[in-house]
C-alpha cells in the first residue's frame, strides 16, 4: 500500500473561494495536487497553467514535493500594481502638489 499525506488546495475569487482537502500519494507535486483537486473545473474562469502557485504563501514551482500539511495556493495576476495605486492615492490626497522636500526631516526650521 502506498504511504499517503493529507495538503489542501485553495483558490480564492473575490465572490468565491474554494479549499479542497485531499490525500495524496508521497512524492506529489503542487502541480499534480491541483489537478486531483479539480481547480480547473471548479474555475474554469480561469488560466489555472499560468497562474503562480504557492505554499503557504510563499511562491513555488510547480514541481515542488509536497509534506504532510501544506496548503496550495493558486494566486491570481494583480488587476493593478498596489505600488502604483498608493502612489495615485497620495497624488490625489496632495491635491498633486508636490511637496518641497521629500524628507521632512531635512525641511528648514
Amino acid at each position: 500500500m502506498t504511504e499517503t499525506i493529507r495538503v489542501e488546495v485553495a483558490c480564492a475569487l473575490p465572490d468565491r473561494q474554494r479549499l479542497v482537502a485531499l490525500q495524496v500519494p508521497l512524492g506529489t507535486t503542487v502541480a499534480e495536487a491541483v489537478s486531483r483537486a479539480g481547480m480547473a473545473a471548479l474555475f474554469p474562469e480561469l488560466d489555472i497553467p499560468a497562474l503562480k502557485l504557492g505554499i503557504y504563501g510563499k511562491v513555488v514551482p510547480p514541481t515542488t514535493v509536497l509534506q504532510a500539511g501544506d496548503r496550495v495556493e493558486l494566486y491570481r495576476p494583480l488587476k493593478a500594481d498596489p505600488k502604483e495605486v498608493r502612489r495615485q492615492r497620495v497624488e490625489a490626497n496632495r491635491g498633486g502638489r508636490r511637496p518641497a522636500s521629500a524628507n521632512p526631516a531635512a525641511a528648514p526650521k
